[in-house]
């Protein structure tokens, strides 16, 4: 079962960025609106270049879905002076790695490579930022590609919809309500134009953030960054669009089958989006309540009743109101409205009574040592720190983010959790084997 708990995982990234030790860091724009991040650490020869778009399946037409990931995929295919196939060719024939991912609010590209290829990483990413190929053979290619995926990853993988039937019945109005992957029927149907026009509208100096971490020169690195990138036009200004999910009042039920042997709970209650105050304590309350096994529902309804074999509660994190998850799966012969009624009560407990002291700072340290572990390398940290500026539109919320987890009092864990774990706040939806 931890095969299931894993693509959950990769479903629901619980997403951190801060450590105890600050992190200096030089921001900047150019005058096509690129906005710029540097962070020089020497301790080992390498450097990390990256572009972070500020855009997700959030801003996709709802007829279009899919077309942030397509791209993810696209942006490989090459430039009008970078053959096709040739682009990843330029970072292993250096001694670096490459690779991006999209999420819900943002698509990230980078580049690892040794210290002395900094020209050559700018040089990849303005070549695709200033005219990649988007043309008829690698739209084709890439359509197959990233529909196989879907199956691969989702479709075709038990459990692999849990996320995508959640997230349908969790919203009605907001674009969070299709997962990341999009439509199949969506990407085979769509025109080359549809393409073109997604990119040209998101893809543009304006709506990125360049970051550079790792053994560099501040000042060599402004001039080449200067060189490749200020010269390429900005594009009209980016509109996100609006938080319009409608507040819940009522709980959504319902019942999903899937090919699967072992039938799963999902509780989803909406919480706010990361920039509100409350999202701390949110995120706290899912590691009280799932992070190791002494923690609140593990202890008591894995090891103690022995309702269920694995249980997460993850948060979803996301630049508008998202969604903090609770997935279950029974041990043999658990009736599912039973593991759910043990579930509301540990929650209810939460609710009712303020947690210790000791519990707290219990929590304060793993909150802790999660964000320390996640600037631990240039990789992580470059991302941490696009993410703070394109999220937040405050680069170093990466140093305050600490801070604010710190400040969360016990108080504040009991009005999260009676404002949010509310049974009108949330779905609950029963994920079942195929009927036969």
């Amino acid at each position: 079962m931890k095969k299931i708990l894993i693509i959950i995982a990769l479903c629901l990234p619980f997403l951190v960025q801060a450590q105890s030790g600050k992190i200096d860091f030089v921001e900047y724009k150019l005058d096509n609106g690129l906005h710029v991040i540097l962070q020089e650490d020497h301790t080992t020869p390498n450097i990390v270049i990256s572009l972070m778009y500020h855009v997700g399946s959030k801003n996709e037409d709802p007829n279009l879905t899919g077309f942030a990931h397509f791209f993810e995929h696209l942006m490989f295919e090459g430039t009008q002076n970078i053959k096709r196939h040739e682009y990843d060719k330029y970072v292993m024939n250096a001694g670096g790695n490459l690779n991006a991912n999209t999420f819900f609010d943002r698509t990230y590209y980078y580049e690892l490579l040794p210290s002395n290829e900094l020209a050559l990483g700018l040089w990849l990413e303005s070549e695709r930022l200033l005219h990649p190929n988007i043309e008829a053979i690698g739209i084709k290619t890439q359509k197959d590609v990233v529909c196989q995926e879907m199956g691969q990853s989702r479709d075709n993988q038990p459990y692999g919809r849990l996320l995508t039937e959640t997230l349908k019945r969790a919203y009605t109005v907001h674009p969070y309500q299709h997962d990341v992957l999009g439509s199949e029927e969506h990407i085979r149907n769509a025109s080359d134009q549809d393409f073109i026009d997604f990119h040209k509208k998101f893809y543009v100096p304006n709506n990125a953030v360049l970051t550079i971490a790792g053994d560099f020169n501040i000042a060599e690195a402004k001039k080449l960054v200067h060189d490749y990138f200020n010269d390429i036009p900005a594009g009209a200004p980016v509109i996100q669009p609006p938080m319009n999910e409608p507040v819940k009042t009522a709980e959504v039920r319902d019942t999903a089958y899937d090919n699967i042997q072992i039938p799963a709970i999902i509780m989803a209650y909406h919480i706010p989006g990361m920039k509100s105050d409350d999202f701390y304590a949110v995120s706290m309350l899912n590691t009280l309540l799932s992070a190791g096994e002494s923690s609140r529902l593990y202890s008591t309804i894995v090891n103690d009743e022995q309702l269920a074999m694995e249980l997460a509660s993850t948060p979803l994190p996301l630049e508008h109101p998202g969604l903090s998850v609770i997935l279950a799966l029974p041990n043999m012969g658990v009736d599912l409205q039973k593991l759910e009624n043990a579930i509301d009560q540990e929650v209810e407990k939460v609710k009712k009574e303020p947690i210790s002291d000791k519990e707290l700072q219990k929590l304060k340290n793993q909150i802790e040592n999660e964000l320390v572990s996640s600037n631990s390398t240039i990789a992580s940290r470059a991302e941490n720190l696009a993410t703070s500026y394109t999220y937040y539109n405050n680069t170093n919320q990466i140093n305050e983010e600490l801070g604010k987890y710190m400040a969360v009092t016990k108080e504040d864990l009991q009005k999260a959790a009676q404002k949010y774990f509310t049974k009108e706040n949330r779905v609950v939806l029963y994920y079942l084997p195929n009927k036969k």
